[in-house]
């Protein structure tokens, strides 16, 4: 196997670490302390081509593999998860899942203006009961011939009042189980159609997460993705590429909070040398550089298995369920050797530990990962 990023991988890694350094990082900590929405960074992502990095250039994408757009999310991670969980969503869940499973008529309609970043996307999935179970679906979208009529809540959205276009998971036929799911395309504006208060979140508070009502709202046939009862797939094989994108979301937390943590302790002495010269520093230092290595080693793994098509739902939920553990870990270490100023906004860490924590809940807990893991060995 060639470890050797390509010219282009290694030109749309340096884009990417370029604009986090110039873009995102002036300004992340207010945005973090005020949980304001990276407007125009987002914008600025859509004219890179950050937003529709997998979309092909006959839909207004970059025609790029996963591998480019796992170092990207890495780099932007590095320096602002909210900026990552926005990129990661509209990317792996939205447009990933149009392009693969829509109409023309949804891609010309829809699928365009989001990898152009024109408008922002959102996946609809969890509810108060359901988290990422798919199966027990309580939204409901009941056949009306010429459309559907859905009611429901789905909660713990992210890019929730920013979208314009919502990928909404509702059952139509409960009596079938998971075969009466339908993946429906919803537009912001139609009647029925009502958002909740923002969340008041931990870490990456500059992505907002809504609830999401809907009462009587008519979605037309035309929206529905794929054939009739294809939501419970859709929503399972788009969820499969997400866990690459928050891999690597997590890959970039810590692999930003170690840097920090790294350069601090070249500067901050203790005892008359600089902390990094202390033994107990150092091995810090470099046991959480290799657990990032293999972490790194992990999501690229998964991002090849996905361009090479093969199967790439074990490979993804160990690339999730590690890097994410890695993040928690690194990013407390970090805390750690910076000391008393690890507590203090300004040296970031703090926020990046805060962060860090959701990625071990988003697309699934953890323990999901180790569900998808296990299923897979013992069916082998």
């Amino acid at each position: 196997m060639d470890y050797n990023l390509s010219e282009e991988h290694l030109m749309i890694q340096q884009a990417a670490r370029d604009f986090a350094q110039n873009e995102l990082l002036p300004g992340v900590i207010e945005r973090d302390e005020k949980q304001e929405f990276p407007a125009a960074q987002v914008k600025m992502m859509g004219e890179l081509g950050f937003l529709g990095m997998m979309v092909s250039e006959e839909y207004g994408g970059s025609g790029m593999d996963t591998l480019a757009y796992v170092l990207a999310m890495e780099e932007i991670a590095k320096v602002d998860a909210s900026a990552a969980v926005i990129m990661s969503v509209n990317n792996s869940l939205v447009c990933w899942g149009l392009e693969h499973f829509g109409s023309e008529e949804q891609k010309q309609k829809y699928l365009k203006p989001l990898a152009k970043g024109e408008i922002i996307g959102a996946f609809c999935l969890s509810e108060p009961e359901a988290g990422s179970d798919a199966t027990s679906q309580k939204t409901t979208a009941i056949d009306q011939g010429d459309h559907y009529l859905l009611n429901g809540t789905k909660n713990w959205i992210t890019n929730g009042g920013t979208a314009d276009v919502y990928l909404v998971i509702a059952q139509t036929y409960p009596e079938k189980g998971h075969k009466g799911i339908n993946a429906l395309i919803v537009e912001k504006g139609m009647a029925g159609f009502e958002l909740g208060p923002k969340e008041q979140k931990l870490g990456i508070r500059g992505s907002d997460t809504h609830s999401l009502m809907f009462t009587d709202v008519k979605v037309p046939k035309d929206n529905r993705i794929g054939e009739d009862g294809f939501g419970f797939k859709f929503a399972m094989k788009t969820l499969a590429g997400g866990r690459i994108g928050i891999a690597s979301q997590a890959l970039g937390i810590a692999a930003g909070a170690y840097e920090l943590a790294r350069d601090y302790s070249k500067v901050r002495k203790a005892f008359g040398t600089e902390i990094c010269n202390h033994q107990a520093i150092a091995f810090k230092l470099a046991d959480m550089l290799t657990q990032i290595e293999a972490a790194r080693h992990l999501v690229h793994k998964a991002a090849w298995d996905k361009d090479q098509d093969n199967n790439y739902d074990t490979s993804g939920a160990m690339a999730k369920l590690y890097a994410s553990q890695v993040a928690m870990d690194t990013s407390i270490e970090a805390v750690q050797i910076h000391g008393g100023n690890g507590y203090v906004k300004e040296y970031h860490v703090e926020r990046m530990m805060r962060d860090a924590k959701i990625t071990q809940i988003y697309e699934g807990t953890s323990e999901i990962q180790k569900i998808v893991i296990s299923r897979s060995l013992l069916r082998d």
